[in-house]
């Protein structure tokens, strides 16, 4: 896990043309996506090609599964869990618990741009596997130039799931994922990029990366 700074971050909805800053906390977030080894680890499987590579992003996992996931994580490194599951199917953050959780789409976005201005942190192909150069494959993690923060594939190689809602009134339980991915052409693989579907959801270039809170005095 990488320890991310405090700051603020600028977002924004295109679709509405909506901007608003958001306040972020000093948390950690995974130096890499979540791999198939990892996730394996927990019991679960997650899309695992022929060549069984452990080091690949763990894929076809719905925000649900990513939710559950880092639960059961967190209760095996004897964490306190950071969800509630209700029986509507509803889901509670506990802000108070020191478990893995999934990052808010500003942190996502924050920790993506690592004090950069522009789209992207560097030249896509130095740091992303996308439609034109990943061969129409997901790759290993890791393969590309990290941020300066030294996070790897925080654009291309697999989207990721955010905590939030997209858009509850128009889209109902529509979760956010960022990034773009090894199937995305260039203009989709960007910070600022929002995309949402339903937290059942899954796909073969749809993945997640853990964060942590950091507690405070």
């Amino acid at each position: 896990m990488v320890e991310i700074p405090a700051g603020e971050m600028e977002l924004r909805d295109d679709r509405v043309k909506k901007k608003w800053k958001a306040e972020i906390k000093p948390f950690q977030l995974a130096r890499y996506p979540v791999t198939v080894g990892v996730y394996g680890e927990i019991g679960w499987d997650a899309a695992v090609p022929s060549d069984g590579d452990s080091r690949l992003p763990a894929v076809n996992v719905s925000w649900l599964d990513a939710v559950k996931f880092c639960n059961l994580l967190s209760e095996r490194e004897g964490l306190q869990p950071c969800y509630a599951m209700r029986p509507s199917g509803d889901v509670d953050w506990n802000r108070d618990a020191d478990g893995y959780r999934l990052p808010t789409e500003a942190e996502w976005q924050y920790a993506c741009k690592a004090g950069t201005a522009g789209y992207r942190y560097g030249e896509l192909d130095q740091i992303a596997w996308y439609a034109e150069n990943a061969g129409g494959k997901v790759h290993e993690v890791g393969g590309k130039e990290p941020n300066a923060w030294g996070l790897y594939d925080m654009l291309g190689n697999v989207w990721e799931w955010c905590w939030d809602l997209y858009d509850e009134e128009v889209y109902g339980p529509y979760r956010i994922f960022r990034g773009g991915s090894w199937a995305e052409e260039a203009r989709g693989c960007g910070a600022t990029c929002r995309r949402r579907s339903h937290p059942t959801f899954c796909i073969d270039d749809l993945g997640f990366r853990l964060a942590r809170s950091i507690a405070t005095r």
